[in-house]
């Protein structure tokens, strides 16, 4: 049949190049759609000023390959969109992938054939495809959020969501720029928009937590010394928690004394980067130690803010690292600039966008520029975007509720859509671990299930409603237990009007998630049902 493939991909981000390469390796014909004109997935979208990774470079790659690994040479401790995106196109080319990818190609529709016991994929350039298996690289955060303002299209001037950057440059010098958002996203980009703009507004709805990501360039000593200890870095990667060299602390905020706590603060603090998150095991489990470390980090605010006025509203009043942590790179120190101005949402929201600006409540602000700093429909967006039909013509909308009741098994896979796959898919550790660590973990799985059911002559394997059941209430269960689920963030969906506010997030490490994941494929795919073709004499 024309245009049939064991596999279609659906996205060519990190995701999407390793699930290609591998499965092209292990002989099965593959297809990767993707919508934008090339690699890179929210890298090739998220253009914004100051976007960077927050992870450290070093860690922020693939590690399946030493020889890839050794070929790249990192510039900084945390590379920009720009190089991340080099990156990606790098090990696209090295791996050979591109011949294998459809650009420019949004997939529209995919339905299960009962009859042929296929994937019927269709584009919104209207081409058709089959494939035995499909396979979901579309990631959790890569459908933008722009809330209902009423009004927004009126506004003369120009807009644009961080997430879909223009390619070309974007003029500031001289503009009134307004920044509604001040998640990760408008954290790194307020103080590069502030770097060249004539005034800028930042629309705050919540203040943040955050901490100093200390970039700087790399000496080539480095460079050679992160190479030469690849294998030893690799091996606690993929052992450890959050799929970073960083292993699982064993000390408790509350009970270590107030003196060696501070010490252990100051330090991470200096030290920039992830690792104040990951010193101390309590921090999202138990309120008097996640106060501590949050009034630590409400004190470096104070130290910087020197304006009395708008410090006070800049100090953030929730469970520290219950939103996504966030690093920066001199944010709150951009508030003493007197060309920038924090409006709190909370004490005036927004009434409208006029043709001329922002209306809050108490005034207008004229703008020439509104950045929309306003985040994703996370975890499930994309997803439900795509029009999915499993068995009987169900679709994931109906399936999920349209978002209201999200169940999965293992986030790889969904009772009555045979022989689909989810990288890092809702309930997943995925966002909460380093993501390339966990999209390989995820991509190695896939691939050695479909050898399997190839060599076991499977038509085809999806999960079990009991095994959906039982794995979507132990995810819960787990979130229970810590302060995640006490907080409204793009975690629980609080962030999207409507959206049911569930935590879909395996919270226990991938670590103990590999363990389990494996643990399933080593006993014939526990809580799968498996078909097996009918064997001719």
């Amino acid at each position: 049949m024309a245009n049939h493939v064991d596999a279609i991909v659906i996205g060519a981000g990190f995701s999407g190049i390793y699930m290609t390469y591998k499965l092209r390796e292990e002989g099965f014909t593959v297809k990767t759609l993707e919508k934008a004109a090339g690699v890179g997935g929210v890298w090739f979208l998220a253009r914004y000023p100051g976007a960077r990774c927050d992870s450290d470079s070093i860690y922020y790659n693939y590690i399946f390959s030493e020889e890839l690994y050794k070929k790249w040479s990192w510039s900084s401790r945390f590379a920009a969109q720009d190089e991340i995106l080099s990156y990606l196109n790098f090990v696209a080319d090295e791996l050979d992938v591109k011949k294998e990818m459809q650009f420019n190609t949004e997939v529209k529709f995919a339905i299960w054939d009962e009859d042929q016991t296929k994937w019927l994929v269709t584009t919104a350039q209207g081409e058709v495809f089959t494939a035995t298996y499909l396979i979901s690289g579309v990631g959790c955060l890569s459908t933008s959020s722009i809330p209902n303002f009423q009004g927004r299209e009126s506004f003369k001037g120009e807009s644009y969501h961080t997430g879909n950057w223009p390619h070309t440059p974007v003029d500031l010098k001289g503009k009134r720029v307004g920044v509604i958002g001040t998640g990760s996203s408008g954290v790194q980009s307020i103080p590069v928009i502030a770097e060249e703009a004539k005034e800028v507004y930042v629309f705050q709805r919540t203040p943040q937590y955050s901490v100093p990501t200390r970039n700087r360039q790399f000496t080539e000593e480095e460079i050679a010394q992160f190479k030469e200890a690849f294998l030893d870095a690799r091996e606690i990667m993929l052992n450890s928690p959050s799929g970073l060299p960083i292993p699982r602390s064993t000390r408790s905020v509350v009970d270590t004394p107030e003196e060696e706590r501070i010490a252990i603060l100051e330090d991470a603090w200096e030290k920039g980067g992830m690792i104040l998150n990951n010193a101390f095991y309590d921090i999202v489990i138990d309120p008097k130690s996640n106060e501590l470390v949050s009034e630590f980090l409400r004190g470096k605010i104070r130290e910087k803010v020197k304006k009395s006025d708008v410090v006070e509203h800049l100090l953030p009043y929730y469970y520290y690292s219950t939103k996504r942590p966030i690093l920066d790179t001199n944010y709150h120190d951009t508030y003493n600039q007197d060309h920038v101005t924090l409006v709190n949402l909370r004490q005036q929201p927004i009434e409208c966008i006029t043709e001329n600006g922002i209306q809050t409540t108490e005034k207008e602000y004229p703008l020439d520029i509104i950045v929309f700093a306003t985040g994703y429909d996370a975890m499930t967006g994309t997803l439900l975007k795509l029009d999915i039909r499993g068995r009987n013509g169900v679709s994931l909308q109906e399936k999920w509720e349209n978002g209201a009741k999200v169940e999965t098994y293992l986030g790889l896979g969904l009772a009555g859509f045979p022989n689909f796959f989810t990288i890092t898919g809702p309930q997943s550790p995925s966002v909460l671990t380093n993501v390339p660590t966990a999209i390989e973990q995820h991509v190695e799985w896939i691939s050695d299930c479909l050898n399997y059911l190839r060599e076991h002559n499977v038509k085809t394997i999806e999960p079990t409603v009991e095994a959906e059941i039982q794995w979507s209430k132990q995810c819960t269960e787990i979130a229970n237990g810590t302060l995640f689920t006490k907080t409204e963030s793009w975690y629980t969906g609080s962030n999207i009007d409507g959206k049911s506010r569930d935590f879909l997030i395996y919270l226990n490490g991938l670590d103990n998630y590999r363990q389990l994941c494996n643990e399933v494929a080593e006993h014939g795919y526990k809580g799968y049902q498996l078909q097996y073709e009918e064997i001719k004499a």
